[in-house]
């Protein structure tokens, strides 16, 4: 079958889809709300039984918040600002179907009732807010992990993780219908816990995908072949399921098509399973994403993938479809990307996860007309990902909240006690955040900035490449602080003694931090200082990025911290002409940036852009014209010849106001790099939970 996969920005009709809607009136309801924000985006749609108030879904995805195989106050809390954010329908994440599909140590419980009861809470909280609740059901077959499930990973044919290491074990037949009724049985169970429906999680060459693939379907029985016997596995899910639950209950899928590898599912093979589905009635609704176990990097797009990237997939599926609605998904961050993907008719629904995770009320706020007050995600993968790919319990980057609205009480704010001047010195991530939660909550804020703009060294990193997201959410801070009538002083250097002059009942020094300009690198600990490190044409990345820095043609860059300090500022080097070779003592370049998927997709452009590197290597000496470096595996050392060196090394706490307030009787907190030089993250947390306690 020859599937055309239109390009992202193909316009057309708008294209409800469906069966039992009376699509007059949809256009009625569509063409009354013109007027209104986003008015397809916010336009209602038929979902089986349900009616959803909007488009906009809060796709599944593995919060890994379960206590001992139970939601609790954390799950609760999470999906419930959801909820109040405006979220038309949630998916809430997966639930292992059978003790071979525990993929996570947050995972709720399989096979068990004691979930039922738990789960009702977050869905009675969530449906009094008006959201349609499902629940995902998942296993990933091959792609297993022993260390949760304690067990061997289960197959259609035995082929090898891609998680990890492991082999996997071929099913017997008997073993497929178990896994069947593990599906049947969960489905049950989340209709007891007053779920509206379930979603079959088929995407990422997961146990559904491996039947339906050739590649890794390589049985000769009645459960592997032609299309028919591949498609069976899901067809007696879906038909068993729809037995014991009855007509009431919304069946979806999720499923992805990986364009990375050669083997694995591309958009015509999966326009021909759901197809197949779609003409038999058996799903509600197909939602489509990216990427998967063989190509990790589209699973969650950073921000070096392209906005949009799951639309033209969703568009190809609706050529194939009559009966089920069609739901894009993978990078579609913003209500407005949201609101043309539907418009265009590439899709019915859009699913955005990680936007409503950084803003809880991207819905609410898009809706009411005030889409610039929308928090953006960065892409960033920090804390999303980044934490549950080290098996915790997700948050975000930019909204610390995440995952603690029990704590917080969600991602808004009470009025302060007693309100009273707050002075916060420093403008950067910590300061920006620290001013704004202070006046959100009633009191009054001055924020004295010593340069000329606010971000501090976040700004700079924002000028790295494929980073300008992060300029956005300084635009963002901006508005928020002149919302907020934050009394902003840029250009406005505050020593000690200038600070009684701004009648501050408590300070908040938030001062950041400067490089440390000593090149210690931690693989070489007994060598605090970097011998020729005071020579000529050594720059640290801040001079780089802020474009203070004359670096010449070759440029010798230390990476000791092996995030994007060292590699965003390589790219930019090399995509401006240098020619950039990295010594890093890390195994690889980005070695800490794999915890958010995006290292792969670094080093292919760098090594696209001619930069070299040495791993496992350590610089020994700066000579002014080039450098020792020596092997940490055969102890040999090179000599590179270089015009510039460039320090990617960790900088030391900006103290010295502190120091000088400590025996004052002033009163003054200190955040973020002031305390210890770490990332954006550190900061945006530490003022977030200050302020909420001034």
């Amino acid at each position: 079958m020859t599937i055309r996969v239109p390009p992202v920005n193909a316009p057309g009709p708008v294209n409800t889809g469906g069966t039992g809607v009376n699509t007059d009136r949809s256009a009625t309801i569509v063409s009354s709300a013109m007027s209104a924000p986003f008015p397809h985006l916010f336009s209602p749609l038929q979902l089986r039984h349900q009616s959803l108030r909007n488009r906009v879904v809060f796709g599944a995805h593995t919060a890994n918040m379960a206590e001992q195989g139970i939601p609790g106050a954390r799950h609760l809390g999470y999906y419930l600002e959801r909820a109040r954010g405006g979220a038309a329908m949630i998916v809430v994440e997966p639930v292992p179907v059978h003790a071979t599909a525990v993929l996570t140590r947050g995972n709720m419980r399989h096979s068990s009732d004691a979930i039922i009861e738990p789960l009702r809470a977050i869905t009675e909280a969530c449906h009094s807010e008006g959201a349609v609740m499902l629940q995902q059901l998942y296993h990933v077959g091959q792609h297993g992990d022993f260390d949760n499930s304690y067990t061997a990973h289960w197959s259609p044919s035995g082929l090898p993780s891609y998680h990890d290491a492991d082999g996997s074990h071929a099913m017997q037949e008997a073993e497929i219908e178990e896994i069947i009724a593990g599906f049947v049985a969960a489905a049950v169970r989340a209709q007891k816990a007053g779920f509206d429906g379930v979603e079959l999680f088929g995407a990422y060459n997961g146990l559904l995908e491996q039947f339906w693939l050739p590649w890794s379907n390589r049985r000769d029985d009645r459960w592997g072949g032609n299309i028919d016997n591949r498609m069976r596995f899901t067809r007696r899910i879906i038909e068993d399921t729809r037995q014991q639950v009855g007509e009431d209950f919304i069946i979806g899928l999720n499923a992805s098509v990986d364009s990375g590898v050669e083997v694995a599912l591309k958009i015509e093979g999966l326009c021909e399973v759901v197809q197949w589905l779609d003409s038999r009635a058996l799903i509600d609704y197909i939602s489509c994403g990216t990427g998967g176990y063989f190509n990790f990097a589209e699973l969650m797009p950073t921000f070096q993938f392209a906005d949009k990237l799951g639309a033209p997939l969703a568009e190809a599926l609706k050529q194939v479809v009559t009966h089920a609605r069609v739901m894009a998904e993978s990078h579609i961050r913003t209500p407005e990307n949201a609101d043309y993907v539907i418009a265009s008719g590439q899709s019915d629904l859009v699913s955005i996860v990680r936007g409503q995770i950084a803003d809880p009320q991207l819905a609410n706020k898009a809706r009411s007309g005030h889409a610039e007050q929308v928090r953006g995600c960065i892409s960033c993968n920090q804390m999303c990902w980044g934490r549950r790919s080290r098996d915790y319990w997700i948050s975000c980057l930019v909204n610390p909240s995440s995952g603690r609205e029990f704590e917080w009480g969600g991602d808004r704010f009470t009025a302060a006690p007693i309100p009273c001047h707050v002075l916060v010195v420093g403008g950067g991530p910590a300061g920006m955040e620290a001013a704004r939660v202070a006046a959100e909550r009633g009191h009054s804020v001055t924020l004295a900035e010593a340069g000329p703009d606010l971000g501090g060294a976040f700004r700079l990193a924002g000028h790295q490449p494929r980073r300008g997201q992060i300029l956005d959410l300084l635009d963002w801070y901006q508005r928020e602080l002149a919302r907020l009538g934050i009394d902003l002083r840029l250009n406005t250097p505050v020593d000690a003694d200038d600070i009684p002059a701004f009648g501050a009942d408590t300070v908040v020094l938030a001062t950041g931090s400067q490089p440390a300009g000593t090149g210690f690198q931690r693989q070489l600990p007994q060598q605090a200082v970097l011998p020729g490190v005071d020579l000529p044409n050594v720059w640290p990345i801040e001079d780089v990025m802020g474009r203070l820095a004359r670096p010449g043609k070759h440029v010798l860059l230390v990476d000791d911290t092996g995030d994007w300090r060292g590699g965003g500022t390589a790219w930019h080097l090399a995509e401006q002409g240098h020619q950039v070779t990295i010594v890093s003592g890390w195994p690889m370049v980005g070695y800490w940036i794999q915890r958010t998927a995006g290292d792969g997709q670094l080093r292919a452009r760098l090594a696209q852009l001619g930069a070299r590197w040495h791993t496992e290597s350590v610089l020994t000496e700066w000579h002014g014209d080039g450098a020792s470096v020596r092997s940490l595996l055969d102890g040999s050392v090179t000599r590179l010849d270089a015009d510039a060196l460039v320090l990617a090394t960790t900088n030391t706490a900006q103290t010295d106001l502190a120091d000088a307030l400590r025996n004052t009787p002033i009163r003054f907190h200190v955040v973020g790099d002031a305390v210890a030089a770490r990332l954006a993250v550190h900061a945006i947390y530490e003022a977030r939970a200050l302020a909420l306690g001034l």
